[in-house]
């Protein structure tokens, strides 16, 4: 729960509270190494986390949740190379047909690719052990969504994969029940052309009168998102952004993870760089490139920022 409410600081500490009264000698004391390794890269103390989760599946190999909290801190740090031999490393203990969580192990190793510019790797990522059993599982569905999002951003056409997403998303995105889904889902059905479904879930959050932690969440969070990501979907970069500018401070308070929250700065950045923005595609690359120095896709940001400005220069 304290995940799916993006609480960072009882991912950690809800652990840390109890940890001392365990030992290596419990049954169990991994699966605890490895919660308290994902709460503390949820809290950007990688280097805390990188090593309780490496001693968690030292301890024992089919640690999942360790396994995947080394792979977010890879992911935070830019670390793409050590991130795909972890994956490739371990691939046995995370990849069999009873682990619940493959196919999100799988959408990180597509991040690592997509970041180096291995396209070919991705699509064959998303066509293979991400998508081809068609699951309906709205973890493995927000995956697949986020991934073809981030293609799109990156220029290059997915096809008919969008339809096939969007389908089977109809079962799951409400309006009504978790904010973070139907986000994701909306990506899925601009992709599709389904434009009503994403004009039916913002309706549903308008017009919400309950007082819950969901309504609240729709419309403070939800809403702005998904009119940010439908005004970038149709072109216009400047209502993108001012959208996805407020948006981005109070989206993780509403689930997920950094790294899948990372695609809101993301599609911002590049309805900066699109939009001829110049100042803030600049000041968002700069930003970018502090925390991920060698990202390809970052430093793309800066020098597509800086093409944008050499008119304005030797117009002045």
């Amino acid at each position: 729960m304290d995940f799916y409410r993006a609480n960072a600081r009882d991912l950690r500490d809800r652990i840390a509270r109890v940890l001392p009264k365990w030992s290596a000698a419990m049954p169990g004391y991994s699966i605890l190494l490895g919660m308290h390794s994902f709460g503390l890269e949820e809290t950007g103390d990688y280097g805390r986390a990188e090593e309780a989760g490496r001693r968690a599946v030292d301890l024992q190999p089919l640690e999942s949740w360790a396994h995947h909290a080394v792979a977010h801190v890879m992911e935070m740090q830019g670390r793409a190379e050590d991130g795909i031999g972890w994956m490739i490393a371990r691939e046995p203990h995370w990849s069999g047909d009873d682990n619940f969580f493959k196919v999100h192990n799988w959408w990180h190793r597509s991040l690592y690719h997509l970041d180096l510019g291995q396209v070919d790797e991705v699509f064959a990522l998303y066509d293979g052990p991400i998508r081809r059993d068609r699951s309906t599982v709205a973890l493995d569905m927000v995956d697949a969504s986020a991934l073809l999002w981030r293609l799109h951003l990156s220029g290059h056409d997915v096809d008919d994969r969008w339809q096939e997403l969007a389908a089977t998303w109809d079962n799951h995105a409400d309006g009504r029940t978790y904010p973070f889904n139907d986000w994701h889902a909306v990506m899925a059905y601009l992709g599709a052309g389904r434009n009503s479904e994403v004009e039916r879930i913002l309706a549903s959050y308008r017009n919400r009168t309950d007082v819950t932690d969901v309504a609240e969440w729709g419309q403070r969070t939800a809403m702005p998102l998904v009119e940010g990501f439908t005004a970038f979907w149709h072109g216009d970069y400047d209502t993108a952004a001012r959208r996805l500018s407020g948006a981005r401070f109070i989206a993780n308070s509403f689930g997920g993870s950094h790294a899948q929250r990372d695609i809101i700065d993301w599609t911002l950045a590049e309805a900066a760089v699109r939009g001829g923005l110049t100042g803030l595609a600049q000041a968002l690359a700069n930003e970018r490139l502090a925390l991920k120095p060698h990202s390809p896709v970052n430093r793309s940001f800066l020098t597509r920022a800086g093409a944008n400005a050499a008119p304005d220069r030797e117009a002045a």
